[in-house]
């Protein structure tokens, strides 16, 4: 079975389709190694490390302590403020995601995590950094396939809202 031919795989495209971007969902590449970072992704692709659209999955603590996901997108080129995104979401703390956490509320795995495809609406900042680019790259939810977007295309297809989320030198990420 290809990459191309994975079930999650097959769901971004789907989810892709169903939000009006079939360009993208046929835009789906398989790359020949696993890009886990948003290093090796614009490694693999030969483009700026900041065109590649993280897909970081949060455990957000809502006020009356239920934990629910929180997607940040963010571009490859810097990190997000985890202070920053509690304030944006309206939530009482952000922090880490386990990787059982992020597969329960994504149905992917992490380094393959794809802004779209998941069983669960999961609420979604969309890095303004991101509208700096003409193309930046997603995962496409799998560790090695990608496929190519806007800012505005991310923006429509999630439901998400633009934000600054990047950590500013000196503050805690």
């Amino acid at each position: 079975m290809s990459t191309l031919d994975h079930p999650s795989v097959a769901k971004v495209a789907a989810a892709l389709s169903e939000a009006d971007q079939d360009a993208a969902a046929q835009g789906i590449r398989l790359l020949p190694d696993d890009a886990r970072t948003a290093e090796s992704a614009a490694a693999a692709l030969g483009i700026e490390v900041g065109a590649i659209a993280n897909s970081l999955v949060f455990r957000a603590t809502l006020p009356d302590g239920t934990e629910r996901a929180l997607l940040a997108l963010t571009s490859g080129a810097h990190r997000a403020n985890t202070a920053t995104l509690a304030e944006l979401a309206g939530v009482e703390q952000v922090g880490k995601a386990e990787p059982e956490f992020v597969k329960t509320w994504t149905g992917q795995a992490i380094g393959g995590v794809a802004p779209v495809g998941h069983p669960h609406r999961i609420l979604t900042l969309v890095d303004t950094a991101l509208a700096g680019y003409g193309v930046v790259w997603a995962a496409a939810g799998h560790p090695k396939s990608v496929y190519p977007t806007t800012f505005d295309d991310l923006l429509a297809a999630t439901g998400g809202t633009a934000a600054h989320v990047a950590a500013e030198p000196g503050q805690p990420r």
